[in-house]
């Protein structure tokens, strides 16, 4: 059998012998297996730019299976990919929501088309997902282990680029990019190396390849090894007899691969050559001169042949050689052996770039020389002057670095969700930190019963007034609130405290501001962004990516992948998609056809990157969270990719709230429709996200939901009687509640809305005279009146869905929903909900209809006193009994007592079979 080193190619198990078709061979011009299964490797190798080694294909201890296919056969695999149970079907989840519009099945099956291509354009650079969302590992500065520094960026319109900044007196050629050095790539990848500088007295390192530990066993030094000797035992202890050989020239394995051909006197000229058998020919006549020799440790290979095109590259082994190759640990443990330690390295050399050095990236372009803050920096400061950002180079000692204390917390049942932003999170008028937060908000989010906290503003951002939307720095923690470190311990104190953690994610554009930001990165107007009027926003002066680009979609997966890496982070709220699905960006008056969703303002690259990007988040991390705020809706957000949707864990309703605010501004309370309120929170609620109010309601421009229902400036001045505020908080608490139990498995509240925060939202800027007035949160509030009782309320509900599952029962049965008496009633599971708007008029006996007869206990009651009620309800009715009195097309009833501007949540505890 034919043998080769184990280094030149790992074996794969087999799978059952298939015996050879007799087609056209794709071996011609090769009579050797082992030219043959090295060719592609180096070929992949050589098509992908400077990065790490690819992922091979781990091999199952359970036994041999095929050798995973190349890129281009395992894109054709992915169409039998399982999801949700099903094969692919580009259009399959049009069957199960009922929609037939032939353009949009279309529109999608095109639309898959384009994404096997993108996946293919992908893998042929990346190898796969995994590979093409790992770039922070490369990308940006990282210690090397051979005392050096390596930074890595991507400029393709650039045309020198080096390194300036506080370890080179801001030199603009001391560190640059070496031609000849993977210096500059046919990508625009740029690859810079920064020495560590040798001491004073020390002498050189012996061996070139001499590694140190810097963060693992940083504390073992130098033990000592020789690396002559670490040879010799790798030589005695791995390798067996003949699976290392030495080369005395690059032309030694061919010329004894010519010899073994035509023997040792073969032909000179093409005249003497002669006709050459066929591949096949030439392949069987070499098989019957090996041996199969059952004790060489070496493995043995064939090749089987299917008649596929590119069946050359499924090189099997067999079982034998795959066990013992198996059985054998990999040589790496001799040369960490050799590794010294942190103590060694510190005593010979002066790092080339310190601890918190500050440094940008120079770049000579057509136009000029540029200075930019790296693309893939993590940690980015302001300068004095405030006009100017720099990236600040974050390597704390081993000793200092954070070290994680709880794993990732399991959270059964629905989305708690408290939206919140840092800076605003204190009651002083300044911006707050990281700790500040840690130590005092994350213990109120728990004990007001949420099980998940979303961040906005927390990815680094030049104008604080842009809430962080306007996102200058995609790896770097807002530099505002405090260091990576900081966000690390807010991130684990939450994991501790079972608290899942959120951030908002801006992949729809970025910010425009060229000195910190990544617009005109290169000098080129089209490095990350499309040129022209397609590359900005219309309304917001912000930039918009350019999803049809390898390299785009590589910086986005990887600023996905790093936050949950790096920081643990649990799921992402996907902002504003509309801004970036639509060439409209959104701005345009949507009536709901289908048509608008497939027409030619529709961006298809963009649904592709969100399909890669949901793939690429739950292949990897499981457990992740994503969540879609899509104004517009798309058709089959939540829907898994192999049926044709975006692959979201939920969407989040802003109907909701626009819905609310409306009849709040502008419709008599005593106009209010029960129908149209109910078909906005219904109308999908399928994996659906609702809340009240989130920061959008308070920070736009626009006044908060406690500022116009509780009218609370009034209030605490004295103005107005207790009998307005008692209506006004009683209307307040009905809607968080019939908009917390129709959600469909997700609710969200926004930070201090919890206990009717009296004040809107209000950044600094130039319209308020940079004033931190309104740009804090009045906590004090929590103990006092109307906001305690809210508070309480709030609490309430959260301990209910936790204890009860209330918004994980299933869909809604609507039973009653009476424009004229105001009154709603429905259920969910073994719970009844009753609520009673009518601002005027209670009921004593309101006959409801129920499907189970049985005994239903009062569970919640608004009306109670510890919630600012008037506690109307007496304990004896808390318990109600079922009626055979048919009534809402139900074969059951309960007569129910409804004070006015309340709502009332029964248990079935006892069900009675007649």
């Amino acid at each position: 059998m034919a043998s080769c080193p184990l280094f030149l190619l790992a074996p794969q198990p087999p799978p059952p012998l298939v015996a050879a078709r007799h087609c056209r061979s794709p071996l011609a011009g090769s009579a050797h297996p082992l030219t043959s299964c090295r060719a592609p490797r180096l070929r992949r190798r050589q098509s992908c730019r400077c990065s790490s080694s690819p992922s091979s294909s781990s091999s199952s201890s359970s036994g041999p299976r095929e050798r995973s296919p190349r890129p281009r056969q395992r894109k054709q695999r992915t169409e039998q990919r399982p999801g949700s149970g099903s094969a692919v079907d580009p259009v399959g989840f049009l069957v199960k929501t009922g929609v037939s519009d032939r353009a949009f099945a279309q529109f999608l099956r095109d639309r898959h088309k384009a994404l096997k291509d993108r996946r293919w354009e992908l893998y042929s650079r990346f190898i796969d997902l995994k590979e093409g969302s790992s770039g922070y590992e490369l990308l940006g500065m990282h210690r090397h282990r051979q005392h050096r520094v390596d930074f890595m960026d991507w400029a393709p319109g650039a045309r020198y680029c080096s390194l300036i900044g506080d370890f080179n007196q801001w030199s603009a050629t001391e560190n640059c990019a070496r031609e000849g050095h993977l210096g500059h790539d046919d990508f625009g990848y740029w690859f810079v190396i920064l020495e560590d500088k040798l001491r004073e007295g020390q002498e050189p390192d012996e061996y070139f390849f001499q590694e140190y530990n810097y963060v693992d066993d940083y504390d073992k030094g130098d033990n000592g090894v020789d690396a002559k000797d670490l040879i010799r035992r790798m030589n005695e202890e791995y390798w067996e007899p003949g699976e290392v050989t030495s080369r005395k020239s690059r032309w030694e394995t061919v010329a004894k691969l010519y010899e073994q051909m035509f023997g040792p006197n073969g032909p000179q000229t093409e005249e003497e050559l002669g006709e050459i058998p066929d591949a096949e020919t030439r392949y069987k006549n070499w098989k019957a001169t090996q041996k199969d020799e059952s004790s060489s440790s070496s493995p043995s290979y064939d090749i089987i042949d299917t008649g596929q095109e590119f069946d050359i590259f499924n090189v099997v082994t067999d079982r034998a050689s795959f066990e013992k190759f198996q059985a054998k640990a990999t040589p790496l443990a001799y040369w960490v052996e050799m590794r010294k330690g942190r103590k060694a390295w510190i005593e010979k050399y002066v790092p080339a770039i310190s601890h918190k050095d500050k440094y940008r990236i120079y770049f000579n372009t057509s136009d000029g020389a540029l200075e930019r803050v790296p693309a893939w920096a993590t940690y980015v400061l302001p300068d004095a002057e405030g006009m100017q950002s720099y990236a600040v180079h974050w390597e704390p000692p081993p000793e200092e670095i954070y070290k994680w204390r709880f794993g990732r917390p399991k959270v059964k049942g629905s989305l708690r969700i408290y939206e919140c932003h840092v800076g605003i999170s204190g009651s002083e008028q300044k911006i707050s930190s990281f700790q500040e937060f840690t130590s005092n908000v994350l213990p109120h989010i728990k004990n007001a019963g949420y099980n998940a906290v979303q961040i906005i503003g927390v990815l680094e951002h030049k104008d604080y007034s842009s809430v962080g939307y306007k996102v200058t720095n995609y790896f770097a923690v807002s530099s505002r609130f405090g260091t990576p470190d900081d966000f690390k311990k807010l991130v684990d104190e939450a994991h501790g405290l079972g608290l899942l953690v959120l951030i908002d994610i801006v992949h729809s554009y970025a910010s425009a501001d060229e000195m910190v930001g990544l617009s005109l990165f290169d000098g080129s107007n089209d490095c990350y962004f499309h040129s022209g009027k397609r590359g900005h926003h219309k309304y917001w002066g912000t930039r918009m990516f350019k999803y049809d680009d390898v390299d785009v979609l590589h910086f986005l997966l990887s600023n996905l992948s790093w936050w949950v890496t790096e920081y643990k982070i649990d799921g992402f709220q996907f902002h504003s998609l509309s801004s970036m699905l639509y060439t409209h960006n959104g701005f345009s008056t949507f009536t709901g056809a289908i048509e608008e969703y497939c027409n030619q303002y529709v961006d298809k690259d963009a649904l592709i990157y969100l399909i890669l990007a949901n793939e690429m988040l739950h292949e990897l991390h499981p457990d992740i969270i994503t969540i879609a705020e899509d104004a517009t809706y798309y058709p089959g957000l939540c829907e898994p990719t192999t049926q044709g949707g975006l692959g979201f864990d939920y969407w989040a309703n802003l109907s909701i709230p626009e819905m609310w605010l409306w009849h709040l501004e502008n419709v008599p309370e005593r106009e209010w429709s029960m129908n149209k309120i109910m078909k906005v929170l219904i109308s999908s609620n399928h994996h659906m996200l609702s809340y009240v109010e989130n920061h959008n309601q308070s920070i736009s421009g626009r006044k908060s939901f406690a500022e116009i229902i509780l009218n609370t400036g009034m209030c605490s001045s004295g103005s107005v009687d207790d009998d307005l505020i008692f209506k006004a908080s009683s209307l307040f608490k009905i809607i968080k509640l019939i908009t917390f139990t129709t959600s469909g498995g997700a609710y969200l509240n926004f930070m201090g809305n919890e206990f009717a925060h009296p004040k809107r939202v209000e950044f600094p800027m130039s319209s308020n005279e940079y004033s931190f007035h309104l740009a804090c949160r009045q906590w004090e509030l929590l103990d006092k009146g109307v906001h305690k009782h809210i508070f309480n309320f709030d609490k309430d509900i959260m301990s209910l869905d936790e204890n009860e599952r209330v918004t994980s029962r299933g869909s809604l049965n609507v039973h009653h929903c009476d424009d004229t008496n105001m009154v709603i009633s429905f259920t969910r599971g073994p719970f009844l909900f009753v609520f009673n708007f009518n601002p005027e008029v209670p009921y004593q006996l309101y006959r409801v209809g129920v499907d189970e007869a049985g005994e239903y206990q009062l569970i919640l009651n608004t009306d109670e006193t510890k919630y600012g009620g008037r506690g109307e309800l007496k304990s004896s009715q808390y318990m109600k009994k079922t009626s055979d009195r048919r009534a809402d097309g139900c074969r059951n009833s309960l007569e129910l007592a409804l004070a006015s501007r309340s709502a009332q949540v029964y248990k079935l505890v006892r069900i009675l079979r007649i």
